[in-house]
């Protein structure tokens, strides 16, 4: 089979239009520079804390909220130094913040249940804890719950 001369011409226009860049030069890739070290952000931590009275947080609506958010350390928390400190001594683990063994309260049924719901570290957190009254928690050795 053959190519009139004319569309085979044409054809060959064609494929050189489009191996040669615009310009007629050739193109050039720059290389981007890394970083030495890859740069790596910090998992965030955010959490909402509430207090409320009542046997769980599903039956209570909350008396107080506040955020806490560290690294970098920020929120309405009334201490959040002490609180980011103490969250990340006990590695995020609600139930490993000291408490106070030697207080003493009186044995009357109040209670009151504190929430901690965010991110701690990159991780979700969901955490409730009921207190037979307030004196109980005040027990608690830790600044987290105390806003």
């Amino acid at each position: 089979m053959r190519i009139p001369a004319k569309l085979a011409a044409t054809g060959t226009l064609i494929t050189a239009a489009v191996l040669v860049p615009f310009g007629g030069g050739i193109a050039h890739a720059t290389p981007v520079p890394q970083p030495s070290q890859p740069t790596s952000l910090p998992a965030p931590s955010a959490l909402t804390l509430t207090i409320a009275h009542g046997d769980s947080a599903a039956t209570t609506a909350p008396e107080r909220a506040v955020t806490l958010s560290c690294t970098p350390d920020a929120g309405t928390h009334p201490d959040v130094a002490s609180a980011c400190a103490q969250l990340a001594a006990a590695n995020g683990d609600f139930t490993a913040l000291p408490t106070h063994p030697d207080r003493f309260c009186p044995m009357v049924y109040d209670p009151v249940v504190v929430t901690a719901e965010g991110v701690w570290k990159g991780q979700r957190v969901s955490f409730e804890r009921t207190y037979g009254n307030t004196c109980v928690l005040s027990a608690e050795d830790h600044t987290v719950f105390a806003f």
